[in-house]
C-alpha cells in the first residue's frame, strides 16, 4: 500500500471539516426540494413535459368548453331537421335516375322512396324548421346553427363512429377531444380536461377507440364517467377502508417510487399517462365528489333537465353532469346518447326514433337553456349529430338504411352566429349540394372555434407532421358570429 507523505496530508478538525461540506449538505437539501417541486409542477400540469405543446391557442377563442351530444346510430335528418316536400310527392316510387350515383354500390338504391311523416313548423325570429319529434329543441331554434350539407365516408356505424370522433374511417387515431387536449391543456388539476359519458355504459361501438389518443400519448384519451351512483368508477374507497385515510408519506412514497420507475422507460407513454392518472385520481377523491353530486341542484333545474321523469332520467343527469363539468373547466366532454346504434332505424322507424326524441328532447333542450342562464352559453360549444343520417329510401318497408353522403347536424353557443340553416341536401336528402361540409371541415372548424389552428396544431408521428384533419379541411365560416 502506498503511503502518502506527512507534507501532501490534510489535517482538518472538525469546525473545518463541517465548514466546506456544509455546501454539499445545502446541494442535497436543494436537490430534494427541486425534485420535490418539479414532481408538484408534474402533477399540477401533466401536459407540459410534451415538447410539442404550448397550451396556448392560435388565435381568441369564441369557445372554452365543448359539449358533443352524439346520437350514436344516425338520425334521420329528413325527419328531424331537413322537410322534402319532394320526397312526399314522390312516396312509393322508385328513386329517379337523376339522384342515382354514377356507381350504384350494392342495390340498395332501388328500394321505393319513402315519406316523412312528421309534421313540421317554422320556429323563432329565424323560421327554423324544426319536426314534431323534437317540440323542446325547436322552442330555441334561435340559438341553433343547423347544417344540413354534411357528408362522410363511413358507410357502417363502426368506420362512420370513428371517421366523426378522429377523421379517419380507421382506428388508430387520436379523436376530437384528445387533439384538442394536446393543444389546449387542462384548465384543471382535480378533473379531466376530457370526458366522456354513455347513456349505456360499454355499449357505444367502437368502445374507447373513440375517445383513444391513437399515436399520441396516452394521457390524452378521455375519460368515461358513466351514469349510476358512482359517475367515476373505483372514485371512492371499498365500504371497509372508507374510514381509513392513506397517509400523505404512503402517498408520497408511491409517488417517489413511480418516478423512479418511470426514470428508465421515459418513452413508455402508457406508463407515464397510468402514473399521471393515479396523480389525477388523488386529487379527484377530493373534488370529483363534489362535482358529481346532484343532490346540490334545486328541484327545478332537475325538472328542467327531466330527471324527474323516466324517459329522460338517464340523459337528463349526463347533460346535467356536463354543465356541472364545464363549471368547473373540463374542456371536452361528450355525450353518447342511443349507446349501441340505438338510433339505427333500419326498420320501425317511427317507433325508433319517436323513444329516442324523447328520451333527448328535453334533457338537451334544458342544457341550452341552462347555460344560458347561467351565462355559459357564450363560452361553450355544443354540438349535435350523429355519424351519419338516413335514406330516402325505405329498408324493410318502415325503416331507412344509412346515408353518409348528407346529413344534418347543428351547433349553438360557443361563437356559432345561431338562429340560421347553413346549406342543403338534394330535392329527396340524399346527397348534400350546397355548402358541402366534410367532417374535415366541421373538424376544423371545431377547432377554429376553440382557439386552433388545424395546420398549425401537429404531432410528429414517424417523421410525419400530423394534423387532426389530416391535411383537409376548411373553416366555415359562415358558422361563426
Amino acid at each position: 500500500m502506498r503511503m502518502i507523505p506527512s507534507s501532501q496530508r490534510h489535517h482538518f478538525d472538525r469546525r473545518r471539516m463541517l465548514q466546506l461540506a456544509g455546501n454539499g449538505f445545502g446541494l442535497i437539501a436543494l436537490e430534494a426540494i427541486l425534485q420535490q417541486t418539479n414532481l408538484q409542477q408534474a402533477i399540477a400540469n401533466p401536459f407540459q413535459t410534451t415538447p410539442q405543446h404550448t397550451g396556448k391557442p392560435h388565435h381568441d377563442a369564441k369557445a372554452k368548453n365543448v359539449i358533443f351530444l352524439f346520437m350514436e346510430g344516425g338520425p334521420s335528418h329528413i325527419d328531424l331537421f331537413d322537410p322534402k316536400p319532394k320526397l312526399q310527392s314522390l312516396a312509393g316510387q322508385p328513386l329517379p335516375n337523376s339522384f342515382k350515383p354514377v356507381i350504384t354500390p350494392m342495390g340498395e338504391y332501388n328500394a321505393p322512396l319513402m315519406p316523412s311523416k312528421r309534421s313540421w313548423k317554422q320556429y323563432g325570429q329565424s323560421g327554423t324548421w324544426v319536426s314534431d319529434w323534437l317540440p323542446h329543441t325547436a322552442q330555441l331554434a334561435d340559438e341553433l346553427a343547423i347544417v344540413r350539407s354534411c357528408w362522410g365516408n363511413g358507410l357502417n356505424h363502426s368506420n362512420g363512429v370513428c371517421q366523426m370522433n378522429s377523421g379517419s374511417i380507421f382506428g388508430g387515431r387520436p379523436s376530437l377531444g384528445a387533439w384538442a387536449t394536446y393543444g389546449l391543456g387542462t384548465e384543471n388539476n382535480s378533473l379531466p380536461a376530457f370526458v366522456v359519458m354513455e347513456d349505456e355504459p360499454g355499449k357505444v361501438i367502437n368502445g374507447p377507440r373513440n375517445w383513444s389518443s391513437g399515436f399520441m400519448p396516452a394521457t390524452y384519451q378521455g375519460t368515461a364517467l358513466n351514469g349510476g351512483n358512482e359517475p367515476i368508477r373505483h372514485l371512492n374507497p371499498p365500504a371497509d377502508r372508507a374510514a381509513a385515510t392513506t397517509p400523505n408519506a404512503k402517498r408520497r412514497l408511491i409517488d417517489a417510487l413511480n418516478r423512479q420507475h418511470q426514470s428508465t422507460r421515459t418513452i413508455d407513454s402508457e406508463l407515464d399517462a397510468r402514473i399521471r392518472a393515479y396523480e389525477l385520481a388523488y386529487r379527484m377523491q377530493a373534488q370529483a365528489p363534489e362535482a358529481v353530486d346532484l343532490t346540490q341542484e334545486s328541484h327545478s333545474t332537475l325538472q328542467l333537465y327531466g330527471i324527474d321523469e323516466k324517459e329522460t332520467h338517464t340523459f337528463g343527469k349526463q347533460c346535467l353532469l356536463a354543465r356541472r363539468l364545464v363549471e368547473r373547466g373540463v374542456r371536452f366532454i361528450q355525450l353518447y346518447h342511443g349507446a349501441g346504434s340505438r338510433w339505427d332505424a333500419h326498420a320501425g322507424i317511427e317507433k325508433n326514433h319517436s323513444s329516442l326524441c324523447k328520451s333527448s328532447d328535453r334533457p338537451i333542450a334544458g342544457l341550452l337553456t341552462d347555460l344560458k342562464q347561467r351565462g355559459l352559453l357564450d363560452s361553450t360549444l355544443v354540438i349535435w349529430g350523429g355519424e351519419f343520417g338516413r335514406t330516402p329510401m325505405s329498408e324493410k318497408g318502415d325503416g331507412r338504411d344509412h346515408n353518409p353522403n348528407g346529413f344534418t347536424m347543428w351547433f349553438a353557443g360557443g361563437g356559432v352566429r345561431g338562429g340560421q340553416t347553413i346549406g342543403s341536401t338534394d330535392e329527396i336528402g340524399l346527397h348534400a349540394v350546397e355548402d358541402r361540409l366534410h367532417i374535415h371541415d366541421l373538424h376544423a372548424t371545431i377547432l377554429h372555434l376553440i382557439g386552433i389552428d388545424h395546420w398549425k396544431l401537429v404531432y410528429p408521428h414517424q417523421g410525419r407532421p400530423e394534423r387532426a384533419t389530416q391535411n383537409e379541411g376548411k373553416v366555415c365560416a359562415k358558422l361563426i358570429a
